[in-house]
C-alpha cells in the first residue's frame, strides 16, 4: 500500500473519531441510562432519554437520519482503525526481518 493511500486513511481517521466522538457517547449513555430506568420500572419518568437516544434535540429532530449517521460513522472508524492496525502490523514485522 502507498506511502499517500496510509498518510490519507490515518488523516481521515484523525478527522472524523473527535466529530463521532460525542454521538457515540450520548447513544451509549442514554441508552444504558433508559435500561436502568427500564429496569427500575420508571421508563415513563425517562422517555427524554430515549428520544434524546434517538436523535430528538428539542426542536432538532434528527431521528430519522440519526441513526445512520452514527452506524455510517462507526463502520468508517472500524474500518480506517483495522486499515492502520494491518498497516502496523506489516511494517513491524518487516522491520524484523531486516
Amino acid at each position: 500500500m502507498s506511502v499517500l493511500i496510509k498518510r490519507y486513511t490515518r488523516q481521515l481517521h484523525r478527522v472524523l473519531a473527535p466529530i463521532m466522538l460525542f454521538p457515540l457517547l450520548l447513544t451509549l449513555t442514554t441508552g444504558l441510562l433508559f435500561q436502568v430506568a427500564v429496569l427500575n420500572g420508571k421508563e415513563t419518568d425517562f422517555l427524554w432519554l430515549l428520544a434524546l437516544h434517538r436523535g430528538k434535540f428539542g426542536s432538532i429532530n434528527l431521528e430519522s437520519v440519526y441513526v445512520f449517521l452514527n452506524a455510517l460513522g462507526l463502520l468508517f472508524l472500524v474500518v480506517t482503525g483495522l486499515i492502520m492496525w494491518f498497516q502496523t502490523g506489516r511494517s513491524a514485522s518487516r522491520r524484523s526481518k531486516q
